[in-house]
């Protein structure tokens, strides 16, 4: 039995640290492939059996993303981004009305799209955006990512970390959305006042902006289907269908197409992030059940995790080591034992999420937008992304853990 509880805390810490560092010196694993090294590991060691690791996977989850990366995938496809790439072109007048455009069009999108599927589709379009009408790139990037992060906080389908919450806590959509929308809404409003203030030596412009759409190739009637399906999938979460059951059949009906080939819907598919979720489910459960014993749960419930304030610095410490998805899943076991569960799983949610814009490696989403801007030969280094991302994160964090803590009473 030592040697089993050994075993699964040297699997476990080197994981996550591979998770952390993003690859292992001398090897050509990604998080993906760490997280799949990890399972198989926990398996051969005897820590569970098969059938108890394919138990720990959450299907629920992994369906969820999938439905709403296939739904993403067809409003790309579609031409809906570009035509919103458009009206922000001809509609943004001085570059801080451009500004607010991107990051309150990026943050509604991220609110009930994946965020990380609406940055790989934000980021080339602001790069677009900013070329042609000569601006600096870098503040209007800022907004993608830190906007996406933000927006993504409102509801359990804005990020991945929301769905493994939105699943495992069985909290409604519409009341989910109802406790954390108005965080979404001041970030929201904080990242264009902080980006403004820090970026104003390239934002400050005295000439008008003007610049035509450009081409912009749009399948009418596929891009139609697609909003129509989405706006029904966004319907039937508040109208309390299971989000998965909800995602995947929107998915599905959006493949029954004449127009577009399946092959170019399945290269827009994140399936690196899906197998990285799988493996981090059977690493963790086997973490739970040889290493999580009476004495340090009660361990861990002596830091005063239901407090909000403290459960959101831990949260977004914790996000930060090891990136936001582990760390909800790291978070998992020590929950039941608390009282008010609904609220310690939307201070996990708003803090691992918010927590993600105070460094590039915060979140995946920032990582999108910094190595789209590296392929338009943009630079959006560490340094240049902290200064902001410092502030930010820090107003955000406090003002979602003031209002949680008003909302609950605490």
């Amino acid at each position: 039995m030592k040697v089993g509880i050994l075993a699964s805390a040297a699997i476990f810490i080197l994981t996550y640290c591979g998770i952390a560092l993003g690859r292992i010196p001398g090897l050509r694993l990604d998080r993906a492939g760490i997280a799949l090294l990890g399972a198989a590991s926990m398996m051969a060691a005897g820590v569970l059996t098969p059938e108890e690791a394919y138990h720990a996977v959450n299907l629920d989850t992994i369906t969820l993303l999938l439905g709403m990366m296939v739904i993403v995938a067809h409003l790309r496809l579609s031409g809906f981004f570009r035509l919103v790439n458009g009206w922000a072109v001809t509609h943004a007048h001085s570059p801080l009305v451009l500004l607010s455009v991107v990051t309150l069009t990026t943050g509604a999108f991220s609110a009930f799209l994946v965020n990380d599927a609406v940055c790989l589709v934000m980021a080339p379009l602001v790069l677009d955006v900013t070329k042609r009408l000569g601006l600096r790139p870098v503040p209007y990037l800022l907004a993608v990512a830190m906007g996406s992060n933000v927006g993504s906080v409102a509801t359990i389908t804005g990020n991945p970390q929301n769905m493994i919450i939105g699943v495992i806590s069985q909290i409604s959509y519409s009341a989910f959305a109802a406790a954390l929308v108005p965080v979404a809404a001041v970030g929201l409003i904080l990242v264009i006042i902080l980006v403004t203030l820090l970026c104003w030596s390239e934002l400050r412009l005295p000439k008008v902006l003007a610049a035509d759409a450009g081409p912009s190739r749009v399948h009418h009637s596929q891009m139609l289907k697609a909003i129509l399906v989405t706006v029904g999938v966004v319907v039937a979460f508040f109208a309390g269908v299971p989000v998965a059951k909800a995602a995947i059949s929107g998915a599905a009906l959006l493949l029954v197409t004449r127009q577009v080939k399946p092959g170019k819907v399945y290269r827009e598919i994140d399936g690196p992030l899906l197998l990285m979720f799988a493996g981090l489910f059977i690493v963790v459960a086997g973490a739970e059940k040889a290493l999580l014993s009476p004495d340090l749960i009660e361990a861990v419930h002596g830091l005063r995790l239901a407090d909000t304030w403290i459960l959101t610095g831990v949260t977004a410490a914790l996000s930060n080591l090891v990136s936001n998805v582990p760390a909800v899943l790291v978070l998992k076991p020590f929950v039941p034992g608390l009282p008010d569960q609904q609220r310690v799983w939307l201070v996990i949610a708003m803090a691992a999420t918010l927590a993600g814009n105070l460094t590039l490696v915060g979140s995946v989403a920032n990582l999108i937008v910094a190595e789209k801007a590296r392929a338009a030969g943009v630079e959006m280094g560490f340094g240049i992304y902290l200064r902001v991302g410092l502030p930010v994160t820090l107003a955000t964090l406090t003002a979602g853990a003031w209002w949680l803590s008003g909302v609950s009473g605490s």
